[in-house]
């Protein structure tokens, strides 16, 4: 067989270049560029390989290590997991400075390829600058740590294993069901170590991503048990928007009067005026889709993992409604014991949807969902509108009334953390399956700016807004002044609450008395009870090089909004809020464990409260035996 000679850097950078995806016949570059931040353990490595192949594939510097793996999962997630970024970093803290990021891409199901320097293979230089020493194993480093939080690890400790290894991390990287973050650590002696590599190893190559269907017999089962039932609702998670499946979804629900609800992932996967659109589910979701849900007799889940958010922590479905589910991944088809459709979401619901032609919900369900859909638009349209003077601070819901107004259809807000995901949740009217991107599998702060311009990448036709909150912003947004230095342009609009209010909300729900979460000087009484911390979170975004408005009032940021539209770069609007302003809840509750004993009242009546609403919670097991029951299918 042919070979060349390369540093094994040299061949990662090369294979990398010729990845390609294909689905549905379309064929598409995998890897949209390298993010990276150099240091001893990768400069002379990957980084002399990026510079000579430097016309083969794009190289991008980034500010933070966390901040490198959320561009590649929010490129990712914007390019329906048919695309990534890989990311490289120095050994050390370079390194495990990435294993947050690494975390949010797996449990979110989003590929992602980390590249970090690892210690020397031969060991003949240790212990080397920034190497952890173990006691009990001198094959040990902190790339350890990214194991448990990496859906494909490997060390490469001898240039020959670097073929099958890139093989395999392809195979995880655009597999529907096994995708997440893929950990390739390269010590640094390796990286410069020179093979003779089999040329077609450096061949394009094109990955098929295949749209696998269920097995006949469950998705009979599953027909059946959707013919039986009166009260079908159907919970539309991630899976519809990344399979592509939302025009069949929106036939099969018009056809057959199912409603839908829409988790945090799946929200788009019908469009805002849908008549039969309930919108967000769950404890972050409306009170209409929430009641429609404690009352199903089948819950039809196409996509979605059932978090505890979507769930309520198992408090939100009847104890005996059926479960039906559609998923990629066997792990969420069983859950709560379901009839397992493992399969595609489109290629899934085309058939069910050929099976099930002729049938439809009892009329009087349809007409129940049909109200709830129109009574929950109604309420949004009211909460995001202005309630009081355009000179006025304006509420969190205001805010996000203004910056969807000034929205196009096909335009995408990014959020991530803290109270933004849950209000936007509810209120964003959403009219494009991809104008919706919050990162809430892991609800990580600071992925809000980065994954932004990750998206932006991925869509560069679309405007992409990013929505953070002061808390998450002071957490990471150094890689503003990569979109600047590649003249990205993501609007971020930075809301300025004085501190932690989605977990200050939560403190003094839970009987903490919202301690520890406000940005404020230590007072007289030892407490951080003082004055407000004098941030200049304007000036701070300034200092990034990027274009700043203040708004400080509805009218301000309306008009701020249109100037943003206008310009050909990275902007941010600085908005302070209205922090007491909240609207109405979900009716949905979250588990969040209080003290069983305190000597405060507010923890003793928070406990009270949670003894009782805990009442309601349990596992979701009555359902599938009586379908099988029903279907002959039980001894």
């Amino acid at each position: 067989m042919k070979t060349e000679r390369l540093t094994v850097s040299q061949a990662v950078v090369r294979f990398l270049a010729e990845q390609h995806v294909q689905r549905d016949g379309a064929v598409s570059p995998f890897f949209g560029g390298v993010v990276g931040i150099f240091g001893h353990g990768n400069l002379a490595g990957v980084g002399q390989a990026l510079l000579q192949y430097r016309d083969r594939i794009r190289y991008f510097q980034a500010r933070n290590e966390q901040a490198m793996v959320h561009m590649g999962t929010g490129y990712a997630k914007m390019r329906n997991r048919l695309g990534t970024l890989a990311c490289t970093t120095s050994i050390g803290p370079g390194a495990t400075n990435m294993v947050t990021g690494a975390a949010t891409a797996t449990v979110n199901r989003l590929p992602v390829l980390l590249l970090p320097g690892d210690i020397f293979s031969t060991r003949r230089a240790g212990p080397v600058l920034q190497q952890l020493e173990s006691g009990w194993s001198q094959d040990i480093s902190v790339n350890d740590a990214f194991k448990p939080v990496s859906r494909y690890w490997d060390r490469i400790n001898r240039p020959e294993q670097l073929p099958a290894a890139l093989l395999e991390a392809m195979r995880v990287l655009t597999s529907p069901a096994d995708t997440g973050a893929v950990t390739l650590a390269l010590p640094q002696d390796v990286q410069a170590e020179a093979h003779d590599f089999p040329v077609p190893v450096f061949e394009p190559r094109v990955w098929h991503v295949p749209r696998n269907r269920p097995d006949g017999a469950l998705l009979a089962q599953a027909v059946e048990a959707l013919r039986r039932s009166e009260r079908p609702l159907v919970v539309a998670g991630g899976g519809v928007i990344y399979s592509e499946a939302t025009e069949t979804l929106r036939q099969l629900v018009e056809e057959t009067g199912i409603p839908v609800a829409e988790t945090q992932s799946g929200k788009g996967s019908l469009p805002f005026d849908h008549p039969l659109c309930l919108g967000a589910l769950g404890v972050s979701g409306s009170a209409h889709a929430n009641g429609l849900a404690n009352d199903a007799d089948l819950v039809l889940g196409i996509g979605t993992r059932y978090t505890d958010f979507t769930t309520a922590s198992l408090s939100l479905f009847r104890s005996d409604a059926v479960f039906v589910n559609v998923n990629v991944a066997e792990l969420d088809s069983h859950k709560h014991f379901a009839i397992a459709l493992t399969g595609d979401a489109r290629a899934t619901l085309e058939p069910l949807r050929e099976a099930l032609a002729g049938w439809s919900a009892p009329e009087a369900h349809r007409q129940a969902a049909t109200v709830a859909a129109t009574t929950w638009r109604a309420d949004v349209e009211r909460t995001v509108r202005v309630q009081g003077g355009d000179a006025d601070l304006p509420t969190q819901a205001e805010a996000i009334g203004l910056v969807n107004d000034s929205a196009s259809p096909e335009d995408v807000v990014v959020c991530a953390a803290g109270s933004l995901p849950g209000d936007l949740h509810r209120l964003w009217r959403t009219r494009d399956p991809k104008g919706y991107h919050l990162e809430y599998g892991y609800s990580c702060m600071g992925y809000e700016v980065a994954g932004a311009i990750g998206a932006k990448l991925a869509a560069p036709d679309r405007e992409v807004y990013s929505m953070v909150g002061d808390g998450s912003w002071l957490m990471l947004s150094a890689d503003l002044l990569t979109a600047v230095q590649e003249g990205i342009k993501v609007i971020v609009v930075l809301i300025d609450n004085h501190g932690f209010g989605s977990i200050g909300s939560l403190s003094e729900q839970s009987g903490s008395q919202g301690f520890g979460c406000r940005f404020r000087f230590r007072g007289e009484d030892g407490q951080l009870s003082g004055d407000p911390l004098p941030l200049d979170l304007a000036a701070n975004a300034r200092s990034l090089g990027a274009e700043v408005l203040e708004a400080g009032t509805a009218a301000g940021l309306r008009e701020a909004l249109g100037r943003a539209r206008e310009s050909t770069r990275a902007t941010v609007i600085y908005v302070e809020i209205d922090p007491a302003a909240r609207f109405g809840g979900s009716g949905a509750w979250w588990d969040v464990p209080i003290s069983e004993v305190s000597e405060l009242e507010s923890t003793q009546a928070a406990r009270r409260e949670y003894e009782a609403d805990r009442g309601g919670q349990g596992p979701y097991l009555g359902g599938m035996a009586e379908a099988l029951d029903a279907l002959g299918g039980r001894p």
